[in-house]
């Protein structure tokens, strides 16, 4: 869809500006929440598939519900590699789902699911942080899935929840 299009096309643009874009990203709300929607039309189109095929060999998927207050109390460096942790394991299990479904409904959708998914993963993971450069050593709670839906609803809650919240977070030292 042209509006998902060009909400990949503004993301896409903020990457390649390099550190600032996530300032950009996290200074104006806006964005995130073009994100949010956009992964909830995402899970909606995908969901008016008329015969969704599950997948034969399950994906494992994050657990993305988290306690606020807990998360408000924790650092941002904290949050910052559990969510990559999350997009780690949620990009991995798109992708194997993409090996799976054919060329019909959804698959669109989740080729879009994974390329936004990545560029948030490679964007938290290059931006100049105190604690130096990720690496996945991490090994988040997680849950197997066969159903093509559960991948979406996933990255809908995490972009609404953590990614938001620590947006948010990140606002307050970032954004003047």
């Amino acid at each position: 869809s042209s509006p998902g299009l060009l909400l990949l096309t503004s993301f896409l643009l903020h990457l390649e500006e390099g550190p600032a874009s996530l300032a950009r990203l996290v200074c104006d709300s806006r964005l995130i929440n073009k994100y949010i929607e956009g992964a909830k039309d995402m899970e909606k189109t995908a969901g008016q598939c008329q015969a969704q095929p599950a997948l034969s060999c399950p994906v494992a998927l994050p657990l993305v519900a988290f306690n606020i207050q807990q998360w408000r109390s924790r650092s941002n460096e904290s949050k910052r590699r559990e969510i990559l942790c999350d997009l780690d394991l949620l990009v991995g299990a798109a992708a194997g789902a993409q090996g799976q479904l054919p060329q019909e409904c959804g698959a669109k959708q989740l080729g879009q699911l994974y390329r936004q998914a990545n560029s948030f993963l490679q964007l938290l993971q290059t931006f100049e942080w105190e604690a130096g450069p990720w690496e996945a050593d991490c090994s988040p709670h997680s849950i197997e899935q066969i159903h093509i839906t559960s991948i979406f609803l996933t990255y809908q809650r995490l972009v609404q929840g953590k990614m938001r919240f620590f947006f948010h977070s990140l606002a307050k030292d970032l954004c003047q």
